[in-house]
């Protein structure tokens, strides 16, 4: 099993920065790639980016491309999310998320992709 736990969350003002971070443990070595995702309040769970572990490749939603920064440091077996420019509507749950195995045309954008997950960090942004 992987293990997946999120952090860097917390409030900032709109047009602020926050960096996320998502430490994993376990068998690590399985994981193909990891994603973002998030859930505000009464909405699906949205995917944000996903970075594969070995050659680096990332695919963003286009909601966030340009203002998201997805990456990892294999080393430390985390992946981050850099983001900027942040607004109220940014304000949710972010989960991270891990998958073992990649697909041919699949670019992990939706939640059954992934095996594992984190519990989640807050973000709030103030307008």
């Amino acid at each position: 099993q992987v293990q997946l736990v999120e952090s860097g969350g917390g409030l900032v003002q709109a047009g602020g920065s926050l960096r996320l971070a998502c430490a994993a443990s376990g068998r690590t070595f399985s994981i193909a790639a990891t994603g973002w995702f998030r859930q505000a309040p009464g909405k699906e769970r949205e995917f944000l980016a996903t970075i594969t572990w070995s050659a680096g490749r990332t695919y963003y939603a286009d909601s966030v491309k340009g203002r998201f920064t997805v990456s990892r440091d294999n080393a430390k077996n985390t992946m981050y999310l850099q983001m900027n420019s942040l607004k109220p509507e940014d304000t949710a749950v972010y989960y991270c998320a891990s998958r073992g195995r990649l697909r041919v045309g699949n670019l992990g954008t939706t939640i059954q992709d992934y095996d594992y997950w984190g519990q989640g960090t807050q973000v709030t942004v103030s307008s």
